[in-house]
C-alpha cells in the first residue's frame, strides 16, 4: 500500500456524454484519497476548444455523482486550487512557458502546417522517424520575440535533449526507460494560446500538490514527455499508476462503436450504481478470496493499487448484466422499490406502496431496473388476451387444455382464502381428476393469467391478483378456446 496521504485528481474533457472510463479511474482515485485519508479533485480539462460541449460538464458532475463518486474539490465545489477548469488557468500556463523559454528548455516554432506535412512526407518517403524535423530549435530567442511580438502564428515546443534517456516508475509495471531520440519535441503552447494536454495536465497537477497519478494505460506512451517538463520546470516527480485499458470483446479499446460508453446510457438501462461499481473494480483488481460481489464499502477495505492488473480485461455486458441482477437481488426490497422510483421505472401512476405486493415475485427473474414494468404489465393493466395456440403446450391438445381451464374455472371459484396453501391442492385436484400432465394444466393458465410465457411461480400469479381478476381472465382465455375450433 502507498505511503502518506494521497493527493489525487481525474480530469475529464467535456466533449460529450460522460464516459464509463472516467467512472473507472475515477473509482481506483477515490478509493486511494479514502484509504489514505488524501483528497479526490476532480478537474475539467476543457483546453480542445473545437470539441467542447458546454453540456457536458454538467452531465459529467452528475453521473459520477450518481455512482457515488464524490470529489473534495472542484468547478462546483472550489478548493484551494481554484480555479478548477483548465480555460480559466491559461495565464499560469503562460507563466510556466516563459520559465522554459527563458531557461532553454523551450523554444517558438513558427512553422505552418503545410510545412509540417511536406516535413512528414519525406520523413515517410525516406522511412525515417516520424516527427517534428527540428527546424525551429536553433532559431535566435530574440528574433523569435519579435516575431512573437508582431503576432506571427507560432507554436511553443519543448527542447527535448538530443541524448540520453528519459526514466520513470510505473508503480505496477517497474522501472521504464526511453531514449530520446525517440521522443518528439511535443508541443506545448498552440497557436490559439490554448496550452496541449501535456503541458496543462503537468502543470496543473503541480500547482495542485498531485503526489500519485492514476490513469489509463494509454497515456503510459506520454509519460516520458510529461517527466521532461517536470524536470525542466525543476520539480519532482509524483508516483505513476497506468491502470489497464478497458477493451471490448476483441480486445480493442472500448469504443461506442463496439461497446455502449456513456453512463447515462446504463442509467437509462437501469443498471445500479453499485453493480457498476463493482463490475469496474474488478476490471482491474480482484479480492483475494476470489468473491465476485461486493460492495464499495469492501473494496475500500480491501484494495491495494499496487496489485492492479496489467491484462486487458473485457468490458463483458454480460458479466455486467448477471453482478447487476446479483446486486438486484441483495438490496433490501423497500431500498428496490425506492431505487425503481428514483430512477422512473416503476409504471405511471403506480407508487412504491402499489409495486410492492409484486416486487417479490419479479425479482428474481430481473436483470436490470428497465425489465420492471415489462414483466409486470399483466399485473398493473390487462394485458392482450392469448391466442388459442399459445393456450396449447407442446405435449398438450385443444382438449387438454379446454379441461384443464374449466377445473381451474370451477374450483378455483369455491376457494374462499386465495393462499398457497389452499390454491396447491386445488391445482392438484385438477390433474387428477382430467388425468393431465402439470405443463398441460400450468401452461394454459400461465397465459390466460400473464399472457406471457415467462410469468413468475402460477400459484403467485394467482395468489397477487386475487380470485376476481384471476378467475375473469381464466374466463376470457376458456371462452377463446371453446370459440376456436
Amino acid at each position: 500500500m502507498t505511503d502518506g496521504s494521497a493527493r489525487v485528481r481525474i480530469a475529464p474533457s467535456p466533449t460529450g456524454d460522460p464516459h464509463v472510463g472516467t467512472a473507472y479511474v475515477a473509482l481506483f482515485n477515490r478509493t486511494l484519497a479514502r484509504q489514505t485519508g488524501g483528497q479526490f479533485l476532480l478537474r475539467i480539462d476543457d483546453t480542445d476548444r473545437t470539441r467542447y460541449q458546454a453540456s457536458s460538464e454538467q452531465k459529467i458532475f452528475d453521473a459520477l455523482r450518481w455512482l457515488g463518486l464524490d470529489w473534495d474539490e472542484g468547478p462546483d465545489l472550489g478548493g484551494p486550487c481554484a480555479p478548477y477548469r483548465q480555460s480559466e488557468r491559461t495565464d499560469i500556463y503562460q507563466q510556466r512557458v516563459d520559465i522554459l523559454l527563458n531557461s532553454g528548455c523551450a523554444y517558438r516554432c513558427f512553422c505552418s502546417a503545410e510545412t509540417l506535412a511536406e516535413a512528414r512526407e519525406i520523413q515517410k518517403k525516406n522511412k525515417m522517424r516520424l516527427g517534428y524535423p527540428g527546424t525551429c530549435r536553433d532559431l535566435d530567442p530574440t528574433e523569435a520575440r519579435q516575431r512573437a511580438a508582431k503576432e506571427e502564428p507560432h507554436v511553443i515546443r519543448l527542447r527535448v535533449p538530443d541524448e540520453g534517456q528519459t526514466a520513470f516508475v510505473d508503480q505496477i509495471r517497474g522501472e521504464i526507460r526511453v531514449d530520446n531520440s525517440e521522443i518528439d519535441d511535443q508541443v506545448l503552447i498552440k497557436t490559439d494560446g490554448f496550452p496541449t494536454y501535456h503541458m496543462a495536465n503537468v502543470v496543473d497537477d503541480i500547482e495542485f500538490g498531485i503526489t500519485h497519478v492514476v490513469r489509463a494505460e494509454e497515456w503510459l506512451i506520454s509519460t516520458p514527455k510529461h517527466v521532461l517538463i517536470y524536470q525542466a520546470l525543476g520539480q519532482s516527480l509524483p508516483k505513476f499508476f497506468h491502470v489497464p485499458l478497458l477493451r471490448n470483446a476483441d480486445h480493442s479499446k472500448i469504443s461506442k462503436r463496439k461497446n455502449p460508453v456513456s453512463l447515462d446510457w446504463f442509467r437509462e438501462q437501469g443498471y445500479l450504481k453499485e453493480a457498476i461499481l463493482n463490475f469496474l473494480a474488478l476490471m482491474g483488481w480482484s479480492p483475494a478470496d476470489e468473491q465476485e460481489v461486493f460492495d464499495l464499502d469492501r473494496f475500500q477495505q480491501e484494495f491495494n493499487i499496487e496489485k492492479i492488473s496489467t491484462g486487458a480485461p473485457v468490458f463483458d455486458l454480460v458479466k455486467l448484466d448477471w453482478l447487476n441482477g446479483m446486486h438486484i437481488r441483495k438490496m433490501d426490497p423497500q431500498a428496490l422499490l425506492q431505487r425503481l422510483d428514483e430512477e422512473g421505472f416503476l409504471p405511471p401512476g403506480v407508487s412504491c406502496q402499489d409495486a410492492a405486493p409484486i416486487l417479490p415475485l419479479v425479482t428474481e427473474r430481473m436483470v436490470r431496473l428497465s425489465e420492471f414494468c415489462d414483466r409486470t404489465d399483466w399485473y398493473f393493466g390487462e394485458p392482450a388476451a392469448p391466442t388459442a395456440d399459445q393456450l396449447i403446450p407442446k405435449k398438450g391438445t385443444h382438449e387438454t387444455s379446454r379441461m384443464a381451464l374449466a377445473g381451474a374455472l370451477q374450483l378455483l371459484a369455491d376457494v374462499t382464502t386465495f393462499e398457497a396453501a389452499f390454491i396447491e391442492p386445488v391445482l392438484d385436484q385438477i390433474l387428477d381428476q382430467n388425468s393431465l400432465k402439470k405443463p398441460q394444466l400450468f401452461m394454459p393458465l400461465r397465459w390466460a393469467l400473464t399472457s406471457r410465457q415467462d410469468s413468475p411461480d402460477l400459484i403467485e400469479v394467482i395468489m397477487v391478483l386475487g380470485k376476481d381478476r384471476a378467475l375473469d381472465r381464466i374466463s376470457r382465455a376458456l371462452e377463446i378456446l371453446v370459440n376456436t375450433p
